[in-house]
């Protein structure tokens, strides 16, 4: 268990130690792999493996958003009101860490049951996990409030956080690619269905339990030494909701959304808008469903390294480029970048793969900006409250945050499942692009998927732009709110030696 907190000295800037450092990046991966596989997969697992229908997906994804505003807001007050004697967010974090994973392998189990018993198992574990992850999720993404005074730290430590997470989050992207070939040649007369059935076993039990490995280590080195000032729970959500430039950073990440899909789109463009490989008319049965795994294994190789080098690239990109921009700057930057890459990949992609990768390479650049961005944005936003109100709501800051970041991963993710009816796939189609015979319908299905990592992310993103060119928080305003805030600070620990 995590030494009992104590109220250390504050450090001077950009003191935090290196292993201490180290120990919150760890929890990063272990959050990405956990998340990621949520994200990524839970569509094309609901789809293609439970079989259940793409209406009640849909449903049961925008559903579940509507108890994630309650349950995020309750956790966001719940760590603002409570001072556990073993960290005000490392506490959470620790205990979480297991029951996080628990959930997730459930939530990757399909359950022999009848269709109405399947819908209601993964209604409640999607829900539940839902709930749970932000009970972890939340006082991890606050740590670095707590972490150090200092902005340029905060923001680096938020920065490399994310790039962190988004190497946990490649994980199970790669875990599919790997083992989407291997089970066609171990389970040789098995139907597509149960080998991938048992690939989400393997996918989830490797990333929950390694997850939630890297989180425990997390709360055991990381100190909170910030003395933080009470938050103010009287009406603390109106207060949060006024808050400009949180709710200008809330609204960006919203809009941009449609970048969700390129991750999440992955599963369902390697099995229906691209095949890689010798023609399939004269093979044999056994012959036929190799090569059409081989094929989705390698769209899937192909989109996951374009995705990770754009997103990856990105993010190591943003604390250097800090130096000479701003996270505003970056942000408007990346995504009129990513939106024109997206048009062009539309256009002249379909019967390109290699040119739709470089293209995707390009789209994923803002996906990797306004991961790390938005969340430094908070921490800023939320100086901007104390500087100007003289309290400080943590919680429901990054509650607000974490929110958003679920809402639009589940817009993205609906969509995803609206293609499927809007291309006229049925539950006996959804195995790969050759099961569907007729060609017409063929080529309509592959554009349709196809616009779900082009065409559709690249309009949210310059839609995005648009409440970002509000936001003020940059250069001097910025400075004379870390000075102020480190001067009043400073004097509060002054006062609070002198008792």
């Amino acid at each position: 268990m995590p030494k009992k907190a104590k109220q250390e000295k504050q450090p001077a800037a950009g003191v935090v130690p290196l292993k201490e450092s180290l120990a919150y990046l760890i929890g990063g991966v272990g959050s990405g792999m956990i998340y990621s596989i949520m994200s990524s997969l839970i569509t094309d697992f609901y789809l293609n493996v439970m079989k259940l229908a793409p209406m009640f997906v849909f449903w049961l994804m925008l559903l579940a958003r509507l108890w994630d505003a309650v349950s995020d807001t309750m956790m966001g007050a719940l760590m603002d009101r409570v001072n556990p004697k073993r960290g005000k967010m490392r506490s959470w974090i620790f205990y979480m860490a297991f029951p996080i994973a628990a959930v997730t392998f459930l939530m990757f189990f399909s359950p022999n049951l009848p269709m109405g018993q399947k819908m209601l198992y993964a209604a409640i574990t999607y829900t539940l996990w839902g709930t749970i992850f932000c009970s972890m999720d939340i006082p991890y993404w606050s740590l670095p409030n707590a972490m150090t005074p200092n902005a340029n730290e905060r923001g680096k430590l938020i920065t490399l956080g994310r790039t962190t997470n988004g190497i946990g989050a490649a994980v199970p992207m790669a875990l599919f690619m790997l083992l989407t070939p291997v089970l066609s040649r171990t389970m040789p007369g098995t139907q597509q269905a149960e080998q991938d059935a048992r690939k989400y076993v393997i996918i989830a039990l490797i990333c929950a339990v390694g997850g939630a490995v890297l989180i425990f280590l997390t709360p055991f080195k990381v100190k909170e030494r910030v003395p933080l000032p009470k938050a103010d729970n009287r009406g603390a959500l109106k207060k949060v909701l006024t808050c400009k430039p949180l709710m200008l950073t809330a609204l960006t990440g919203i809009l941009s959304g449609g970048r969700y899909m390129l991750q999440a789109g992955q599963a369902h463009v390697a099995r229906f808008a691209f095949y890689i490989g010798k023609p399939l008319e004269n093979m044999a049965p056994g012959d036929r469903s190799n090569a059409i795994a081989d094929s989705i294994a390698k769209v899937s190789l192909g989109l996951q390294l374009g995705c990770a080098v754009g997103m990856l690239g990105a993010m190591v990109a943003v604390p250097l480029l800090l130096k000479k921009l701003s996270y505003k700057q970056m942000l408007i930057g990346s995504c009129l970048l990513g939106g024109i890459a997206g048009v062009a990949m539309f256009a002249f992609g379909q019967n390109s793969f290699g040119f739709s990768v470089a293209m995707l390479l390009l789209v994923s650049i803002p996906l990797g900006v306004i991961n790390t961005a938005t969340f430094a944005m908070v921490g800023d936003a939320l100086d901007y409250m104390e500087w100007s109100r003289g309290y400080r709501n943590n919680g429901l800051g990054l509650a607000a945050q974490s929110f958003v970041v679920k809402l639009a991963n589940a817009i993205a993710s609906s969509a995803i499942v609206l293609v499927y009816p809007l291309v006229g796939i049925n539950q006996d189609d959804s195995a790969n692009l050759f099961s569907i015979t007729d060609l017409a319908k063929r080529r309509t299905v592959q554009r349709g998927f196809f616009s779900i990592i082009s065409i559709v992310p690249a309009i949210s993103l310059l839609i995005s732009i648009i409440p970002i060119l509000f936001y003020d928080l940059t250069g001097k305003k910025k400075e004379t709110i870390e000075r102020e805030l480190a001067e009043r600070r400073a004097a509060l620990e002054a006062q609070a030696s002198e008792a």
